[in-house]
């Protein structure tokens, strides 16, 4: 009996139909000197170069080739196309299956091949067919798994793996042929991970078998932080598991990291904090963020207390939060927060933002949240909460005003002109560079599994974990290249806060509805100056100056009745000045700077082309002082205190540095949103350049682009001055 090989006499030959008589047989003679040197027996190696003899001598025959060609046109051109066979007796079976293979159709081979070791064609135990037959097999489920791999089928090309290996064990036979079968099998296992685990929630046959298959896969590494897999280094494994994430959900992740972190992971046990933070913020379960601050804080590792920050203020505990925060965090991210607000509150809420939107959310499959803390504070879950563990803690708050129906902790969007700000759209301007962590896509360095701050050294945990970044980067910060400006301009407003439009007066007396927090029967310092600032800003905003508030009370009295009390400053107004007739426009920025003074304007209800002159000139005041020069005189009468505070810390900083910045900002259109007596926001289309030059040499570049933002004006007096600014939304 013998065997139909899926092959024609040119494909075994290895030649084209169009090929010449010599060509022909100079393939022939080069089939021939080049023998397989996989082990195969004489006997094979012999039937192989007779089946090639006869094919070369058929194809060098004119008459025999014409007819055998006609032969295959006719097959063509069948109803049914059929394909060319030739058969091959048993005796030359093995040799017309290596054929086979050669001709590049190895699986097949791997089929044909498994077919003849079983029964009734087995052949007899410890025969060179057998030998050879099992080799052949072998050697066509590697060759068919790599092409499957090509193709991306990596569940196929791992199915056709085991099931030679299977056969290779079965005949108990070559252990280095199996041995190279398991290594290219467990090379697949990320791959197949990444597939199964990728399909659609509804396969859950196929999903529930990738994590098994990625358990099994961390297990050999020897855990999260493990470098036992010598076929799959740390840097690879890195950005593989960071796009695993994705395809998972947060039970799912919680599930795995709880059962590696028992196995002693400390970066499994951090990660699972990190799933139980996302969970209780995005589904508002604030006792998923009270586990994962007990477990955060079990794990005694180094310089997590900016986290335990953030978990402090999601759980309603702002004063212990902010003297964590001021207490742990390193000097970078001091100075990146210091740019994003002048208050405590406001440099917190600015980083747990940035730490939410950057390395929490991310990375879950079922997962779709903004970082949005006002959103969060306002639900009823998590003020029942937080109102529960004031009661089991001691804290108390000052009562909601009347009216009121959301007690919990909210801030009007009107904190920004104070310089703070509780969930309302901080907006670093910083890019994706910053803080990167534990965020979906990809990376390097295993610092990705740690929190920002933690020392590389550290012992147990911590310990092989790399940080290859060099010096910065070895302390978990990244400071990103938008960090060597600091415009305003362009990374945000005043003190880094955006600025929403829709500043009424309504909301602006809701601003003391801030929760203060405290011990009961105490008032904290640090939150009682919190109390006065919040009441200044909403003041400022209207354009009074209050009296120096009074110094907290320590009465018990004092401590029940909350920062927000019902005494409240008294205020005076400023004194009158003499009317002024309407201010022609200002000059233009360039013009201004170099009169060295600026003119207000006092105009009661200023038109676009008034307000846009007023920009104008501050925008070239502002460009004068970056480039080096002193500021104009009467700057003060045309800007509030805060944007002029922030422009001379701006200046301050590049002199430390040894630099001037060279800005170039236009504004190309100017309309006004929202008009009341004391108070205009405008949006501004802006053309935008700057260089940062430090010895004579160029260090820094910001290319021509456009940016949009929301300038507010306040009226003081009968000026109006630039009170606050940032990117419009």
């Amino acid at each position: 009996m013998g065997l139909d090989l899926p092959l024609d006499h040119f494909r075994l030959l290895g030649v084209s139909p169009a090929t010449d008589v010599q060509t022909v047989l100079r393939t022939l003679q080069l089939r021939l000197d080049r023998t397989p040197e996989q082990g195969y027996t004489e006997e094979l190696l012999q039937a192989r170069a007779a089946l090639l003899r006869a094919s070369a001598e058929l194809l060098s025959n004119d008459e025999r080739r014409a007819a055998y060609e006609s032969d295959l046109t006719a097959l063509a051109d069948l109803a049914v196309p059929m394909l060319p066979a030739l058969d091959v007796p048993s005796s030359q079976e093995g040799a017309g299956l290596l054929l086979l293979l050669e001709a590049g159709q190895p699986l097949e081979t791997f089929l044909l091949a498994s077919r003849c070791l079983q029964p009734p064609q087995a052949p007899a135990l410890g025969s060179g067919r057998e030998a050879d037959l099992t080799l052949l097999a072998g050697e066509a489920a590697l060759a068919a798994a790599e092409e499957y791999r090509r193709e991306r089928h990596f569940e196929v090309a791992a199915r056709t793996l085991h099931q030679g290996l299977q056969l290779l064990q079965r005949m108990g036979q070559l252990p280095q042929l199996r041995q190279r079968i398991q290594v290219e099998l467990d090379a697949l296992t990320p791959f197949r991970v990444l597939d199964l685990l990728s399909r659609d929630p509804t396969a859950i046959h196929e999903r529930e078998e990738g994590l098994t298959l990625l358990e099994q896969l961390v297990q050999r590494r020897g855990g999260l932080e493990g470098t036992a897999d010598q076929g799959f280094a740390p840097e690879d494994f890195q950005p593989f598991f960071k796009q695993i994430r994705s395809f998972l959900t947060v039970q799912e992740q919680l599930d795995l990291f709880d059962r590696w972190s028992k196995q002693g992971s400390g970066a499994a046990n951090f990660l699972g904090s990190i799933a139980l933070t996302a969970s209780g913020f995005a589904q508002r379960k604030p006792e998923r963020i009270a586990l994962a601050r007990d477990r955060l804080q079990a794990s005694a590792r180094a310089g997590i207390d900016p986290l335990l920050a953030n978990l402090d203020l999601l759980l309603g505990d702002v004063d212990g939060a902010i003297q964590r925060f001021e207490a742990g965090a390193d000097p970078e991210l001091k100075l990146w927060a210091s740019h994003q607000s002048e208050e405590p509150l406001g440099r917190l809420c600015a980083w747990c933002r940035d730490w939410l939107s950057r390395d929490v959310l991310p990375g879950y499959r079922d997962l779709e949240a903004d970082a949005d803390l006002e959103a969060y504070f306002s639900d009823r879950d998590v003020v029942a909460w937080v109102e529960r563990e004031d009661r089991r803690r001691g804290r108390s708050f000052s009562d909601a005003p009347a009216g009121r129906s959301d007690p919990g902790i909210r801030a009007d969007p009107n904190a920004a002109s104070a310089g703070l700000e509780l969930g309302a759209g901080i907006s670093s301007g910083f890019g994706s560079g910053f803080a990167s962590g534990l965020g979906s896509g990809f990376g390097s360095g295993f610092h990705d599994l740690q929190p920002p701050g933690l020392d590389p050294g550290a012992a147990g945990a911590d310990a092989g974990l790399a940080f290859p970044d060099g010096p910065l980067e070895s302390s978990g910060w990244r400071i990103p290249t938008a960090a060597a400006n600091h415009d305003p301009e362009v990374n945000g407003g005043e003190d880094g806060e955006s600025v929403p439009l829709g500043w009424g007066i309504g909301t602006l007396r809701q601003f003391a509805n801030m929760r203060s927090w405290r011990p009961a029967g105490t008032l904290i310092p640090s939150l009682a100056i919190l109390g006065v600032l919040l009441m200044l800003g909403s003041w400022l905003l209207r354009g009074r100056v209050p009296q120096p508030a009074p110094p907290p009370a320590t009465s018990s009295r004092a401590g029940s009745e909350g920062i927000s009390g019902t005494a409240r400053p008294q205020a005076k107004l400023p004194t009158a000045q003499p009317a002024a007739a309407p201010a022609s426009p200002s000059p233009p920025p360039r013009a201004a700077a170099q009169q060295g003074s600026v003119l207000p304007l006092s105009v009661a209800e200023p038109n676009e082309t008034e307000i846009k002159a007023l920009l104008e000139a501050w925008l070239g005041a502002k460009a004068t002082v970056l480039a080096g020069a002193n500021q104009p005189a009467g700057l003060d009468r045309i800007v509030r205190e805060g944007p002029l505070r922030r422009l001379a810390s701006d200046r301050q900083r590049d002199q430390g540095l040894g630099q001037t910045q060279t800005i170039d900002a236009e504004v190309e259109n100017l309309t006004i949103q929202e008009r009341s007596p004391n108070r205009i926001a405008v949006v501004a289309d802006l053309r935008y350049s700057d260089k940062t030059n430090r010895a004579g040499k160029e260090v820094n570049q910001t290319k021509p682009t456009s940016l949009r933002n929301v300038y507010v004006f306040g009226r003081d007096g009968d000026r109006w001055r630039l009170a606050s600014f940032g990117p419009a939304r």
